[in-house]
């Protein structure tokens, strides 16, 4: 199952019916020479990879750091992250789960592409795709060692379905030996695989 993304226009008749509708807008815009898919691709990884899960990185990070922050995000996480300024669209109503060494956590959204955006940025492909959406649940570690996630196999993993009502943010396992970094050195650490439950927090070494 690939995770990356791409523009291989050999595989439209793979697409669900909205994004072949938009595969095929931009490539007459692109043919018109209205649009540089290039362009395209840096504002969508800017989205996807860095302005959207930064949000995301310092809730995380701030949660690490002040265990009372911590416990209102388990609490209320809406609250707690709209506090941070973080509210808005696909994010009005949040739960945060927190993983620990007995359970992982991954969420997925069986039915469509429900996703964080106002602390995650925009949805990855992989995770709007039907492979992901159906074999999260049905083979929840099969997916995570193609992620290059490889757990404990006493270590429970307990997968989310976000709806459009309820959306989740995984709280990453801090690693070790950052004892008195900084929030935004934490925040480093934070990767958006990791707040999706498909990639753990970046070791320090």
């Amino acid at each position: 199952m690939s995770h990356d993304h791409d523009h291989d226009h050999h595989h439209d008749n793979e697409l669900d019916p909205m994004a072949a509708r938009v595969r095929a807008l931009e490539t007459i815009l692109t043919q018109k020479g209205l649009i540089d898919p290039a362009a395209i691709d840096v504002i969508v990884d800017t989205y996807e990879t860095k302005v959207g899960p930064r949000n995301g990185a310092r809730v995380v990070a701030k949660a690490w750091s002040d265990p009372e922050f911590a416990d209102w995000l388990k609490r209320d996480a809406t609250a707690a992250i709209a506090s941070l300024g973080y509210t808005g669209r696909q994010g009005e109503h949040m739960q945060a789960v927190f993983n620990t060494p007995d359970q992982h956590n991954m969420v997925v959204c069986t039915l469509c592409s429900c996703y964080p955006w106002t602390v995650l940025g925009l949805p990855p492909v992989w995770y709007k795709a039907p492979p992901y959406r159906s074999r999260a649940v049905i083979d929840p570690r099969g997916v995570l060692a193609e992620f290059g996630v490889t757990l404990p196999a006493e270590t429970k993993i307990r997968v989310w379905d976000s709806t459009a009502e309820l959306r989740y943010l995984v709280i990453p396992m801090r690693p070790e030996g950052t004892e008195g970094w900084s929030e935004e050195k934490l925040a480093d650490l934070v990767t958006r695989d990791s707040m999706i439950g498909t990639g753990l927090a970046r070791a320090t070494a």
